[in-house]
């Protein structure tokens, strides 16, 4: 198996999405803060794609240190339960969307709608409050909590010599009653997003926005293209 990533920093990959590892998949990022930190982790059966893609990376997966899980869609969490089985990870994740995550809900998870036999798994660290900031070998992650996909939605922001990487995955949406959204909410939260004037943007599913007046664009797009109202409900 050919590992594949892209670098998008110094010490930050891209490791999985389609092109790198399966169509199903989020866009799955590494950093090498000493302590190995994966941002998502895709679908489920593309795991030992971006488990090579991250050897190729020059870091070593079964050394991961932290699993962050931005919120609990099928795409973003599907292996994680085998990833913490092979490598004894922490994960962490938003105590709003924890419940699905560890039953695996099929609706709130989107499982059923991409065809997924979700296995749960429980949280190590829960998120509760508006910010939080994990620490590392070398470097912080301060997350922040960002809802409206979904209650659980998380954000996570990375201060390097490069500027500000604003790991912000699916701010685009999609919308549904059936796990939790709030359009509001979610508004509220991409005014958040604007105030931390990032530099670089790792989107879920749109790619790597830079520099910091494209990533100003983009947010600012997702808000003019959605009213301020519930659309209809994603089919499950």
């Amino acid at each position: 198996m050919i590992g594949r990533h892209d670098q998008i920093a110094a010490g930050v990959f891209m490791v999985g999405g389609a092109g790198l590892s399966g169509g199903a998949d989020c866009l799955v990022y590494a950093l090498d803060l000493s302590d190995l930190v994966l941002i998502d982790c895709g679908a489920g059966e593309s795991w030992k794609q971006i488990y090579t893609n991250i050897r190729s990376a020059g870091l070593d997966p079964d050394k991961l240190h932290t699993l962050v899980l931005t919120h609990a869609h099928v795409d973003h969490i599907g292996p994680a339960a085998q990833v913490k089985a092979e490598t004894n990870c922490r994960i962490v994740a938003h105590m709003n969307d924890a419940p699905a995550i560890e039953s695996g809900d099929p609706l709130f998870t989107v499982a059923r709608l991409y065809g997924v036999d979700l296995q749960g798994v429980k949280p190590d660290h829960l998120m509760r409050g508006e910010e939080e900031i994990l620490e590392f070998s070398q470097g912080n992650l301060r997350l922040i909590h960002a809802p409206g996909h979904t209650p659980g939605s998380i954000v996570a922001l990375y201060e390097c010599d490069e500027g500000r990487i604003l790991f912000g995955q699916d701010v685009h949406g999609p919308f549904s009653p059936a796990f939790g959204s709030d359009i509001e909410a979610w508004r509220q939260s991409m005014q958040k997003l604007l105030d931390l004037k990032a530099d670089i943007l790792c989107e879920g599913h749109f790619g790597v926005f830079r520099p910091a007046s494209e990533v100003e664009k983009f947010i600012r797009e997702q808000l003019a293209s959605h009213k301020p109202m519930m659309p209809e409900p994603i089919p499950l």
